[in-house]
């Protein structure tokens, strides 16, 4: 015997359902109000009719069979009435046998209590979510984050709330804020140490803002900390990214080198020793292109790099961002910059990032701007940004 069960708004639709789906002959074992629930179960959604019913019980049908009689007129012109429905025409005795009609309901007793306890176990325990944690909800839906990542925040802070405060959405925000500040690590901004020359090197795929960003450090270390700078750049395949690059070192008046082998690196390095920074420009290199990733990775064993950071775009979505830093990680990444904050419509995808990564956040640029249009990440600032609460 196979059991189905229909939802509908109505009694009405839920019995058409049933019979377009089972046939006029079905037999209606159980009908009930349910409450639909909508965003995995934490919103209750309209009320709606389930009913249950199957075509293999022999009990009388509980729908009204198909008008399948037609009008014939015979000889003598009289109308006749013709049944072709399934079942024919025949004589009944007009009360049912007291034993048929016993057992009958028996059986069809049974089957009720039988489709409510499978019914019964079957709805989840669901929460209903007070208004200022569906408007939370809706919120980070709006941040760009998924729908589980969101209700996982969610439940985070109910549960961490425990019911205070739960009517001031501000509160809960500013309570989810530093939920996620805890998850988001900064490595602070690039340290340099007198009489030592730092490498940096900036790394990332295509278009997200290497030589911009280089730009910008350079600007404000060697004009506003009056720190000896010099630029190197390897991204010799990128049509005017040399003259580009060039163009800001002679702006900011740094030397600069180009480099186009792993031999050359190592001795543009050696001349420029005595400068307390080198920013190394990287080629932008596609996350799927494993011959690529190798030759940058010996490019950087070469130059013998302090820090690596890996240049994302926040435009990008978090899968895309998941995946880069993971292909990135075999040149031996150890931060991460994100840019065109100010291009993006919502930073949700900046969480998944940061958890799979496991790398500090080093700077966040928002502008083309040079020198400005860049900042040193800080945890507070970067979970606000996810959660939509600063631009």
């Amino acid at each position: 015997m196979e059991l189905k069960s229909y939802r509908a708004t109505t009694m009405h639709e839920a019995l058409a359902m049933v019979r377009h789906d089972l046939g006029p002959d079905a037999a209606v074992l159980h009908t009930r109000e349910v409450q639909s629930r909508w965003f995995f179960g934490l919103v209750n959604g309209p009320r709606q009719i389930e009913v249950t019913a199957s075509c293999g019980v022999n009990v009388p049908s509980r729908l009204p069979a198909r008008n399948t009689y037609e009008e014939e007129r015979g000889s003598d012109d009289k109308v006749v009435l013709r049944h072709d429905g399934p079942h024919a025409l025949s004589p009944a005795p007009s009360r049912p046998q007291p034993e048929l009609h016993g057992a009958m309901q028996n059986q069809l007793t049974e089957l009720q209590t039988m489709v409510q306890e499978l019914c019964r176990r079957s709805d989840a325990p669901c929460h209903d979510l007070p208004e200022e944690l569906f408007q939370l909800f809706t919120d980070l839906l709006d941040s760009d984050l998924s729908e589980e990542l969101a209700r996982e925040m969610v439940e985070r802070v109910r549960t961490k709330t425990k019911g205070l405060h739960l009517d001031d959405l501000l509160m809960v925000k500013a309570r989810l804020a530093r939920m996620i500040e805890s998850e988001v690590r900064v490595s602070g901004p690039i340290q340099i140490t007198p009489g030592r020359c730092r490498l940096v090197a900036l790394v990332g795929p295509t278009g997200v803002g290497k030589t911009t960003t280089i730009a910008k450090l350079a600007a404000n270390y060697h004009l506003k900390e009056k720190h000896r700078v010099g630029l190197i750049t390897v991204d010799t395949y990128r049509i005017a990214a040399v003259e580009q690059l060039r163009t800001y070192a002679d702006i900011i008046d740094l030397p600069m080198q180009v480099v186009s082998t792993p031999r050359e690196m190592r001795e543009a390095v050696g001349r420029m020793e005595n400068l307390d920074m080198i920013l190394l420009d990287t080629a932008g290199r596609s996350p799927k292109d494993e011959v690529r990733i190798q030759e940058l990775r010996a490019f950087l064993t070469e130059a013998d790099a302090d820090e690596v950071h890996l240049v994302l775009s926040s435009v990008a979505s978090a899968r895309v961002l998941e995946q880069t830093a993971e292909r990135f990680a075999a040149v031996g990444t150890t931060s991460l910059i994100l840019t065109k904050l100010d291009e993006a419509t919502g930073l949700g995808n900046i969480l998944p990032l940061v958890r799979t990564s496991r790398l500090p956040l080093s700077y966040l640029t928002n502008g083309q701007n040079v020198p400005d249009d860049i900042e040193v990440a800080e945890s507070m600032r970067v979970a606000r940004l996810i959660l939509g609460m600063e631009g």
